[in-house]
């Protein structure tokens, strides 16, 4: 039950409610429960403050001071908040629809379980807020900070996070079908099991984000003003609008396919002038060299990466002189990428080929050539465009004829 007396103080007027509170500083005011609905409370002093339950509908609190107040079950429906401090406010399972809380600050509040619908929350500051199972339909979070705060299993449909920052906060099994994250920052936001079906994510910066088990269906990356263009993977979706609408990207993409070479290989000390003057003679011959060294720690598993470049690459030469680590991203790539794989293994160095080499040339000859031994640098190199460059660019032009090849049958 509220104290009767600070009620009717309260009543009296902002003015005269601050100055008691400025003579009383160690009192905890009581208004649980009080029925406070349209007043004028205009930054009003209400730090720490008892309000649980009280009905504050239609009530004017613009840049009042509730940090720390105990607003869990308040009823804020249609609530002027704008610019208020509620930073640390325990507002769980409190009706804040339609509320006002532009510019408002809500870092570290508990908003657990609450009643957000179509609340305004344009430019608030939510950083480490909990917002999780609340109600955020049709809410307005636009240019809001919410990095790190936890959204679990929220209502989020048809909301709006226009310019939001998102980084770190926690979204899991949240459900976000009709959003808008256009221009939203995702750095490192844990969609897990989400639903983001039909999300609007033109110009959303998407980085580390963790999407196990969420549902990406029909993700329009298309601005408002634009034929909708859906993908199903949000991390994909910036990548798929460049290639729509900026024809640098695609002439890049059409460059690498053309002109790329995938080095790969355990350059290590001693052995660096090889991938140098290799790089050197490609780019002579107006080829785009792209370099991956295998020298690097054995816990690292890169073999997604040599996949994708050599997937975007006219052919590939693998250098096996020290095959320490090589053979398990070729063995993964090989049989996965229809590019020339030529193998070069540099006999000075007392190199053989590794076990799998050869079962990779057997299964998928098409495109694995046998190996070249060079005697020196300089022998490799007077043998580039006969041994390797030209053999790797006529096996390319027949993989491609392959590969546009159709498929007939048989009729009996």
């Amino acid at each position: 039950m509220a104290n009767k007396k600070h009620v009717a103080l309260l009543k009296q007027g902002v003015a005269a409610w601050n100055a008691w509170r400025h003579e009383n500083r160690t009192i905890s005011p009581n208004l649980s429960g009080a029925d406070l609905a349209r007043a004028d409370l205009r930054g009003a002093y209400l730090l720490g403050a008892d309000l649980r339950r009280a009905i504050l509908s239609g009530a004017n609190l613009s840049k009042a001071n509730l940090t720390k107040a105990n607003l869990s079950g308040a009823i804020l429906s249609e609530t002027d908040l704008r610019g208020a401090n509620l930073s640390d406010a325990d507002l769980r399972g409190a009706n804040l629809s339609e509320a006002n809380l532009r510019r408002a600050d809500l870092s570290k509040a508990n908003l657990r379980g609450a009643d957000l619908v179509e609340a305004n929350f344009w430019a608030a500051n939510l950083r480490k807020a909990d917002l999780s199972q609340g109600n955020l339909i049709q809410a307005t979070l636009t240019r809001g900070n919410l990095s790190g705060a936890n959204l679990a299993r929220a209502k989020l449909g048809q909301a709006n996070f226009d310019g939001a920052d998102l980084t770190t906060a926690n979204l899991s099994k949240a459900n976000l079908a009709w959003a808008s994250l256009q221009r939203a920052v995702l750095v490192g936001t844990d969609l897990t099991g989400a639903d983001l079906t039909r999300c609007r994510i033109y110009g959303v910066s998407a980085w580390r984000l963790k999407l196990k088990r969420a549902k990406q269906h029909n993700l329009i990356i298309t601005r408002q003003d634009e034929p909708a263009i859906t993908v199903d993977d949000i991390e994909v979706a910036q990548f798929v609008y460049l290639l729509l609408h900026n024809e640098k990207i695609r002439n890049v993409i059409d460059t690498v396919g053309k002109k790329g070479v995938l080095l790969l290989g355990r350059f290590i000390k001693g052995r660096i002038e090889i991938l140098e003057r290799l790089r050197e003679e490609l780019r002579n011959r107006g080829y785009l060299p792209i370099i991956f060294n295998f020298d690097k720690p054995e816990t690292k598993n890169f073999t997604e990466t040599v996949r994708l470049l050599a997937g975007l690459s006219h052919f590939v030469i693998a250098d096996v002189t020290n095959p320490k680590s090589a053979p398990l991203e070729l063995q993964a790539t090989v049989p996965e990428v229809m590019v020339p794989f030529k193998p070069i293994i540099q006999e000075s160095e007392g190199g053989k080929p590794f076990a799998m080499l050869e079962d990779l040339w057997i299964q998928h000859r098409d495109w694995v050539f046998e190996p070249l031994y060079y005697s020196s640098l300089d022998a490799l190199v007077g043998a580039l465009d006969e041994k390797i460059i030209k053999p790797a660019k006529a096996r390319f032009a027949e993989l491609l004829a392959r590969k546009a090849e159709k498929m007939k049958g048989e009729h009996v």
